[in-house]
């Protein structure tokens, strides 16, 4: 990659936030927003009315394409870089890495340990990721979650989602448990062992409102006379799925007496959120998908290399099959426009999600519940506007149905990789394996030059040495989701770090972050392999 790389955004970017903020007011991120004349935006947003492919650069500039097709202005030389320091700094600032017992006194657990990082684009970061182990039933739970329309789903989502599937997989004896705990006012037992990082949130006002709904399902799952021993992974996945999206739904429609908290249930139906969840446990694993993030696993093949396997598909225009099922809900003369320029009625990009009402409730619920709202409130401020997309007839549109995987554990299986869009924009599937793979051997495989190959002309070999150089580079980082991250925002053309690259892409202001990359959030567990080698099965 040039060496130029990113000069004239950096050196425009005073004066293009300046240009915001004397034009007319940022609009909510479905919208298409003006930059200045000579830059014409990519929309990484969910949300938009029209879809473009990259960024372009007008005029005398050259620039250089990154894989997800974006257009970096070169013209002028780098006139402001990061240290290597404060690279760091920003990179690691919200890494977590958790070791976790081989036997925690209920069973063996297959995961080793896990590592999470995100860094944002957005302000605040829309992205939110969980990890927790489930104290009342087997395995662990993690999940990422990535947001659209602002951040209140999202965290409302990796808030509470883990705990409704912790729940469907509980017997009915320990949910009897719990219902007593609570009708008696006595502590109520632990469902799941978080795994926090410290800057991680909390709807704290909220609180009691989460705490009834998920009462009220215990108490619905009491009364079915087929929960007896609870449910298993994929129907506690679905139904837990399911069941969160209603009451988020639901909450934004109650009367809440509670301001704040009436306003907070509105935001988060309003927003939206898609979601990749695993429960990993001895017999497999488990994926709940619903939307554009993506799950992962690492191989280790019997020559030493990595291969990807996807457990999760993802759920946007290019999956034919899912812009064929949303088209069969709908009548024929609604084929044309309800996927229109890669988008659910030429607006939103995933095509299942949490939260989006606005793709789900009629348009007279919608105006009835923003027009409930206190006269005095500041629709703006809440990220909320009165606006049906274009083509509304047959509502809903949308949905937040997981697809649903099983994978058995096998001895060659080494991890799984979670990412939000934001990773995937930038990694193949491939190269996230290979990248976590040599992380964690410390062996950086390289094929014989093939017949060919040797055939290349110098310019050709030269590029050729370079790229093999470049994976042979050492690691900068122990979190590998850490190192993930690095090599999505600094690979240059030749496969190597590109610190100009990486500096320019962490240095951009927050006005101009959102136009160049998305909230990134990637974790890496680690599967207990000795559990399904040939003496245990």
């Amino acid at each position: 990659m040039s060496g130029r790389l990113y000069a004239s955004i950096l050196q425009r970017a005073s004066s293009y936030t300046q240009t915001l903020s004397s034009s007319a007011p940022f609009q909510y991120s479905h919208l298409v927003v003006s930059p200045p004349s000579q830059l014409r935006p990519v929309h990484f947003s969910s949300w938009g009315t029209s879809r473009t492919d990259q960024w372009c650069c007008r005029g005398e500039e050259s620039g250089t394409r990154s894989q997800s097709g974006r257009h970096f202005s070169t013209r002028q030389d780098l006139d402001f870089q990061l240290s290597q320091v404060q690279i760091n700094s920003i990179l690691r600032s919200n890494e977590q890495s958790v070791s976790v017992p081989e036997f925690d006194g209920r069973g063996l657990s297959a995961v080793k340990k896990f590592e999470s990082n995100q860094i944002a684009a957005n302000t605040p970061n829309e992205d939110r990721r969980s990890a927790a182990t489930c104290l009342q039933s087997k395995g662990m739970l993690f999940g990422v979650f990535d947001g659209h329309g602002g951040w209140a789903c999202a965290q409302a989502v990796s808030e509470r989602l883990l705990y409704y599937i912790a729940i469907a997989m509980m017997p009915k004896q320990s949910l009897e448990e719990l219902e007593r705990c609570m009708e008696h006012g006595r502590p109520v037992p632990p469902i799941l062992q978080w795994y926090k990082h410290h800057a991680d949130l909390n709807y704290r006002e909220s609180a009691s409102l989460y705490i009834d709904h998920l009462r009220v399902f215990w108490q619905d799952l009491l009364d079915s006379e087929e929960h007896d021993e609870g449910m298993c992974p994929p129907d506690a996945l679905d139904r837990a799925f399911r069941r969160l999206d209603a009451d988020i739904s639901l909450e934004a429609q109650l009367p809440l007496s509670n301001d704040l908290m009436k306003s907070t249930a509105i935001q988060v139906a309003f927003a939206g959120c898609t979601a990749c969840v695993a429960h990993v446990g001895t017999d497999g694993i488990h994926i709940a998908n619903s939307g554009d993030c993506r799950a992962v696993l690492g191989v280790k093949e019997e020559d030493g290399s990595w291969s990807a396997l996807p457990l999760s598909q993802d759920h946007n225009a290019e999956n034919q099959a899912e812009v064929e099922r949303i088209k069969a809900k709908h009548p024929p003369s609604e084929r044309d426009t309800v996927v229109t320029d890669d988008r659910l009625l030429g607006v939103l990009m995933p095509l299942r999600a949490f939260g989006d009402v606005r793709f789900k409730w009629s348009r007279e619920l919608q105006q009835g519940i923003l027009n409930s709202l206190e006269s005095g409130v500041d629709l703006d401020s809440l990220n909320l506007y009165q606006y049906t997309p274009p083509n509304y007839h047959t509502p809903p549109y949308l949905d937040v149905a997981p697809e649903i995987t099983y994978h058995k554990l096998r001895p060659q299986d080494r991890f799984l990789i979670f990412g939000t869009d934001g990773l995937w924009d930038e990694l193949r599937s491939e190269d996230a394996v290979r990248l976590v793979g040599e992380h964690l051997s410390g062996i950086h495989l390289q094929a014989p030059v093939s017949p060919s190959e040797r055939q290349l002309k110098l310019g050709q070999m030269h590029e050729l040495l370079q790229k093999r150089r470049a994976r042979a580079s050492p690691a900068l980082d122990t979190n590998a989701a850490t190192h993930l991250i690095r090599h999505a925002l600094g690979t240059g053309e030749y496969g190597e770090l590109c610190q100009e690259r990486l500096a320019s892409m962490l240095a951009l202001p927050e006005d101009l972050a959102r136009m160049y990359r998305d909230d990134v959030t990637a974790t890496v567990v680690y599967l207990n392999s000795d559990l399904v080698r040939p003496h245990h099965s």
